[in-house]
């Protein structure tokens, strides 16, 4: 285990983290805040978790409840900047965000899954003084419902407050890109910005003078009004699915049918547990319910799969995710979505014939991530807008705030900016663009930043010291 170290006023960039949780959010947490150079101290119920969790990573470890005043005080409370719950009790979270705001004065962020709790989240935290309640259920269906609106894309990341969008596809065989390069490409990517091009196991943030390829998976920036454009162009589906069928009647189900049939998308739910299917019976008046073994291909080809046009396994067990994915892939031309819990085996699953994946896990500790960065100033004031690990952990796309006049006024093909970055989308005052050589940026621009850099918190740290 490592010391407790004395943070100096110079040394703004260090936090003294309190995690709460050692299941599997937590360990995430864990292992990249204090990768990133942060203080991190673990409780948990467990001693087998904590002594993992101290013993893998350079962190403190505790034992016991961390809604305990006790134990808080045990783990630095009161020295603590941050202070995040992530246990499987919704009610434990609050309470432990709650005591520590009292008794510490520090920033508190709580996970929150209960449906029950999803319309009452922006009341409780105004209530409770929480700087952040985050349902990873709840956001899980908001990506999956944004990737059914547009089947062609692999992966959809929203920036801007949802004026933005980073979208990841996979070049069709004759497409008009291909065995062209970008400089000769200008009028097919007018209005978007090519951020990255995966080809197997390499990544490139491309230059004018690379050459596309049937196959490559290719990332753009774009306004929202410029994607579904784009891709006409290029002759990507862009039609949003009438229905869908899900497997697995869990919290991200619920949230997602609710979600679809409000957008008027004919929804069907197989799930095995009798209780569960009465209560989404009850609560999703407008979906089709079927009980029983989603896993089962009779019930699937009964219940319609050959004829839905989005498929969604959405089941506890990750390995009957991939085996129904892989099925739907054989059996129809359904856009399918994948939800996988574990991320030990992302390569492997990334070679495999599937559409788009979604990690809970990640969108949970990506959001957790930009507001620990965000705290690194010594005034708490947050930057970072927006966060997400892109291309397989391989880099960052980063919404930064510009608020420092050393980056401001000066075009941009005369800043020393650091390699392996792109400055990829300038939003000024709502106003969307994608920026050329000769734009500056201003006081006041949210600009979004594609890097192979990690450690990212604001917007100066584009330069090349």
């Amino acid at each position: 285990m490592s010391l407790i170290k004395k943070i100096t006023n110079s040394d703004r960039r260090v936090l003294n983290v309190i995690i709460v949780g050692c299941g599997n959010v937590g360990v995430t947490l864990a292992d990249r805040l204090s990768a990133e150079g942060h203080y991190i101290t673990v409780i948990d119920k467990s001693l087998d978790a904590v002594k993992n969790v101290s013993e893998t990573y350079d962190v403190m470890g505790v034992v016991g409840n961390g809604s305990s005043y006790r134990i808080l005080m045990e783990a630095g409370i009161e020295k603590a900047d941050l202070v995040i719950a992530v246990t499987d009790s919704d009610e434990l979270n609050l309470l432990c965000c709650t005591i520590a705001k009292k008794v510490g004065h520090c920033a508190a962020i709580a996970r929150v899954r209960t449906p029950d709790y999803a319309d009452e989240l922006p009341y409780l935290r105004s209530r409770l003084g929480i700087s952040m309640i985050i349902n990873p259920e709840l956001e899980a269906a908001r990506e999956i419902a944004r990737l059914l609106r547009l089947p062609g894309a692999i992966s959809i990341n929203s920036f801007a407050r949802g004026h933005v969008e980073m979208v990841k596809f996979k070049l069709p065989e004759k497409c008009s890109l291909c065995g062209k390069s970008i400089m000769q490409t200008h009028d097919i990517l007018n209005g978007v910005l090519v951020c990255g091009v995966e080809r197997g196991d390499d990544l490139t943030i491309p230059g004018g003078s690379f050459v596309f390829e049937a196959g490559d998976i290719v990332s753009f920036i774009a306004p929202v009004r410029n994607t579904q454009l784009f891709f006409k162009r290029i002759s990507v589906e862009t039609k949003a699915v009438s229905n869908a069928m899900i497997v697995g009647g869990g919290r991200i189900a619920y949230y997602l049918a609710k979600m679809l049939i409000d957008e008027g998308i004919d929804v069907k739910i197989i799930e095995y547990d009798e209780k569960r299917c009465s209560y989404l019976a009850e609560e999703l008046s407008d979906a089709m319910i079927f009980c029983g073994d989603g896993t089962n291909e009779n019930l699937l080809l009964e219940s319609g799969i050959r004829d839905t046009e989005s498929f969604i396994p959405l089941t506890n067990i990750d390995e009957e995710n991939i085996l129904l994915t892989l099925y739907a892939k054989k059996t129809t031309d359904a856009k399918v979505i994948t939800k996988i819990d574990r991320t030990n085996f992302r390569d492997v699953i990334a070679g495999l014939d599937m559409d788009s994946v979604v990690y809970p896990r990640y969108i949970t500790t990506e959001s957790i991530i930009a507001y620990a960065r965000a705290k690194h100033n010594s005034l708490g004031s947050s930057n970072i807008e927006t966060l997400y690990r892109v291309f397989d952990d391989r880099a960052e796309a980063i919404e930064l705030l510009v608020d420092q006049s050393e980056v401001a006024d000066t075009p941009l093909m005369k800043m020393h900016l650091k390699k392996d970055m792109l400055i990829a989308s300038i939003n000024r005052g709502g106003r969307v663009f994608i920026p050329s050589g000769n734009d500056c940026l201003m006081m006041g621009d949210t600009v979004i930043i594609v890097t192979k850099h990690t450690g990212f918190d604001e917007i100066s740290d584009i330069l090349a010291k």
